[in-house]
């Protein structure tokens, strides 16, 4: 979390995080398929990123991602062309993910003290 983000910058992820949980309740209480479970939380997601950009903030890379990959799950849920092409890419952009963490910069540990 960016501890000095301004004021704008946090009523917008304040919204977009309301607008979330409000969305992730209506589709539990309503019993909405995951494919619009998915494409709800998809456009909350990208919404809010280009509501930062109307602003003149920059693009969260890693929410655009998520947003894309939320929306592309709900679409693909929609076409149910029998392939699990989607979630295969979702997987392996975790694992991708997962790997650049664990391979990257880690703390070194000085023998000297």
């Amino acid at each position: 979390m960016n501890w000095n983000k301004s004021g704008v910058e946090s009523r917008i992820e304040g919204i977009a995080w309301g607008l979330f949980f409000l969305w992730v309740g209506i589709a539990f209480l309503t019993d909405l398929s995951n494919g619009i479970g998915l494409l709800g939380v998809g456009v909350i997601t990208l919404g809010a990123q280009l509501i930062r950009k109307s602003y003149g903030f920059e693009f969260e890379g890693f929410w655009l991602v998520v947003g894309l990959g939320f929306t592309l799950g709900g679409l693909w849920e929609f076409m149910d062309p029998g392939i699990a092409l989607v979630p295969v890419l979702l997987i392996i952009a975790g694992l991708a993910l997962l790997y650049s963490v664990w391979k990257g910069s880690r703390p070194k540990i000085s023998s000297a003290q």
